[in-house]
């Protein structure tokens, strides 16, 4: 572990590789598991906001389950999340003709209907940060689900914090993660 301003980051990220290979998973990490994808507070603004411009990129099960529970839930943690289509997958998920989740707010985004992508902690993943009162928790989530996308990132050479840049950079800022490679280089002359 190591430390980048008030986060405690794990090596983890910098020590292993990472590169979505969706047609291998076909997008497990957005069906499987017990949870919503977690969402920070001033998403769940976000959400409620833009229902009604995502709504009509929805599958009818999703609608149905946002419509039921609400655009976004409290977990058993106490920590906000997306809604569950009968405690499977995300009620954002849609899926394309080849059977791939993907998600119905990052087609609404590319779509032009909104100008939120989807929620951080999708677009970090494999990495997961954990807010305390005095540091912010930076870790890698493994999960064998993903085992396809480490090989994938480990052929191509792509470690996880090159993978996740862009999010990293949108969560902690470019100098955040201008230091997150210098620490990197060091790490690995």
């Amino acid at each position: 572990m190591f430390q980048i301003g008030k986060t405690i980051v794990s090596e983890e990220i910098l020590e292993n590789d990472f590169v979505c290979n969706l047609n291998a998973c076909k997008g497990a990490c957005c069906v499987g598991g017990e949870y919503g994808a977690p969402l920070e507070d001033s998403e769940t603004d976000k959400l409620l906001n833009i229902y009604d411009e995502v709504k009509p990129f929805l599958r009818p099960e999703g609608i149905a389950a946002i419509e039921e529970h609400g655009v976004f839930v409290k977990g058993e943690d106490g920590e906000w999340e997306t809604p569950l289509v009968n405690n499977n997958e995300c009620a954002y998920v849609i899926f394309s003709d080849d059977g791939i989740a993907k998600c119905g707010l990052e087609a609404a985004y590319e779509a032009g209907a909104t100008k939120w992508k989807k929620p951080i902690s999708c677009y970090l993943y494999p990495v997961r940060t954990r807010e305390y009162s005095e540091f912010t928790a930076v870790n890698y989530h493994k999960w064998e689900i993903c085992d396809p996308a480490c090989s994938l990132g480990k052929e191509l050479k792509v470690p996880i914090y090159k993978f996740v840049k862009d999010a990293l950079i949108k969560k902690f800022g470019k100098a955040w993660y201008k230091e997150l490679e210098e620490v990197a280089a060091e790490k690995t002359r």
